[in-house]
């Protein structure tokens, strides 16, 4: 008999939903049989007489119109979840629940604002959460749905009803029931859909951050998007559409949460595209490593300077930048390129100064000079002050920059040999050198 109850009503929603309710006038034709159920529901349920509301709602749903009240359908829906928590029969509990869903539906054709404001991402959110509280065991029709209430509310689509699009699409790929390619594009959407996310509390943010993560992590553990997968896939979108944002910012976030994607040549157009559309300190930063581990130096070198250009990078970032950058020039042994580096990381930020007078005393260290015994030893001098430098400024450096110092003592020119060219113990004297020019002081052994 309670199916026969849940049958009708949902023949009622359906009914409801393709004839003119507002035609019949608000309660509709049997108005004082609605206003009586009605009442009666609503008492018992203000009563949280919950066994009592039940049969009464179901009265007055079958004989009132939509229009009679929205409270229909927001206690209902209440109502319906306690009747799905006690029913056992199977049947009967699936027909409870395609009434409840079936339920969201009809208030949302005849309810669609409320004060003003769309009532969509309410009604469609608690639809998508009931759909994966009572029917999860149906992926399919799980997929669809999460699909078409994100197709409809976007950004304010929940984070179950995001995570759940993805992970149904990854059960139906394993079933065979989804082709690699639906699965990328469905991770696309959401990654998508979550770019555009504006969370209202700390908490909400928190939810949104877990949930990308989590979408991320079981696309990647799917195994659907291998790195030749995605080249195969990607290559002709990206040169059909080497100018389209999306298309490009989708390749990269793919590729860089696959395994060992990173060095091949999509990945450096995609890149290059996206900063080209795009531009910003990080992703012209990120091209810097990209072409750094493909010993592009020029390439490497130039995006790095132009992440340091950007206005938005603040002063510790630059000098951080500028540090790299001496790092990297020294290695490829463009010291006066190291050496202008380390020295505008040291102006910048006074947390970097021991590094830069390190790496500075290292630069002059290593460089060569020639002439006659001063002109070639001279460079000890600076190399010994910048290490001092460094064992001030960073007391975690100082037992290496000691003994550097010490080191660079050994190559002192002679006391003599600083005689015959005039130059004396403390007095001062520039030293050009490899394109470097610094003022130091006399020192001899």
């Amino acid at each position: 008999m309670k199916k026969s109850v849940f049958f009708l009503l949902a023949a009622a929603i359906t009914l409801f939903a393709g004839k003119d309710a507002f035609a019949q006038g608000k309660y509709g034709r049997d108005s004082a049989e609605c206003i009586k159920y009605l009442s009666y529901y609503q008492e018992y349920y203000k009563q949280k007489n919950y066994d009592s509301a039940i049969p009464n709602w179901r009265k007055a749903f079958s004989i009132c119109p939509p229009t009679a009240a929205q409270k229909m359908f927001t206690e209902g829906s209440t109502l319906l979840t306690r009747v799905i928590s006690k029913t056992k029969d199977a049947s009967e509990r699936a027909a409870v629940v395609d009434t409840l869903i079936s339920l969201q539906d009809t208030r949302l054709q005849y309810y669609p604002t409320y004060k003003g404001a769309s009532q969509a991402p309410t009604i469609l959110n608690n639809k998508g959460t009931y759909i994966l509280n009572y029917k999860s065991a149906d992926q399919k029709y799980v997929y669809e749905q999460m699909t078409d209430i994100i197709g409809k509310i976007g950004s304010k689509a929940r984070p179950n009803i995001l995570f759940n699009a993805m992970q149904s699409s990854i059960n139906l790929y394993k079933e065979g029931k989804l082709s690699d390619d639906e699965v990328i594009e469905n991770y696309n959407r959401l990654t998508a859909v979550l770019d555009g996310v504006e969370p209202k509390t700390d908490a909400e943010a928190e939810d949104y951050k877990k949930v990308t993560a989590n979408i991320q992590s079981i696309f990647v553990e799917s195994k659907v998007a291998s790195c030749d997968n995605i080249i195969k896939i990607f290559t002709p979108r990206y040169e059909a559409n080497p100018n389209d944002l999306a298309v490009v910012t989708s390749i990269v976030k793919l590729m860089s949460s696959a395994e060992d994607c990173l060095d091949n040549d999509l990945y450096l157009k995609a890149v290059t595209s996206m900063h080209k559309l795009d531009p910003s300190y990080k992703s012209a930063y990120f091209l810097y490593k990209l072409n750094a581990a493909r010993d592009n130096y020029a390439e490497a070198v130039q995006y790095l300077q132009d992440a340091i250009n950007f206005e938005d990078v603040d002063a510790q970032t630059k000098s951080d930048y500028y540090l790299e950058m001496a790092v990297y020039a020294l290695k490829n042994n463009q010291k006066a390129k190291a050496y202008d580096a380390a020295r505008k990381a040291e102006s910048l930020a006074d947390s970097n100064d021991g590094k830069a007078y390190m790496l500075m005393g290292d630069i002059w260290m290593g460089t060569g000079c020639g002439g006659n015994e001063i002109t070639s030893r001279a460079k000890y001098w600076v190399a010994a002050d910048y290490y001092m430098k460094a064992k001030a400024a960073d007391a975690s450096l100082a037992e290496d920059a000691s003994r550097k110092a010490g080191s660079c003592s050994v190559y002192y020119p002679a006391t003599a040999d600083a005689f015959m060219y005039d130059l004396q113990n403390g007095q001062s004297y520039t030293v050009s050198c490899g394109g470097m020019t610094a003022t130091t002081t006399v020192r001899t052994r």
